[in-house]
């Protein structure tokens, strides 16, 4: 099983970015699918997740700036990031199949390598 991530970049406060999340190996319409972040020398901190049925919930701090999608026909899960902030700026992972609480990154059994976001100011 494999996460990809792609879709990262440097864009200026204000701007946006969409990261793409591709799962192969097996079909992740069953399972939620999440992204965290990682700024360095922080811990990774929740974003926001997909959960089946079909709730998604935002960290409070990008609740209305960001928006995750998913299109299980593809088996993936993608981040629409509007109105960066440098506070933004972290390494963002996709993970997938929750077993736990939703927020902690220890409850999520895949990962994809992560994909690297920088917003200036």
């Amino acid at each position: 099983v494999q996460l990809q991530a792609s879709g990262g970049g440097s864009v200026q406060a204000g701007g946006s970015l969409k990261l793409s999340c591709a799962a192969s190996g097996r079909s992740f319409s069953a399972y939620a699918l999440a992204w965290f972040r990682q700024a360095p020398g922080q811990e990774r901190e929740f974003v926001a997740v997909a959960r089946i049925p079909g709730s998604t919930t935002y960290a409070n701090s990008v609740k209305g700036r960001f928006t995750l999608s998913r299109d299980n026909a593809k088996n993936a899960v993608y981040l629409q990031m509007d109105s960066l902030k440098p506070e933004d700026t972290a390494v963002y992972y996709c993970a997938g199949d929750l077993r736990g609480n939703y927020y902690r990154a220890s409850s999520y059994t895949y990962w994809g390598q992560g994909t690297q976001v920088t917003v200036s100011s």
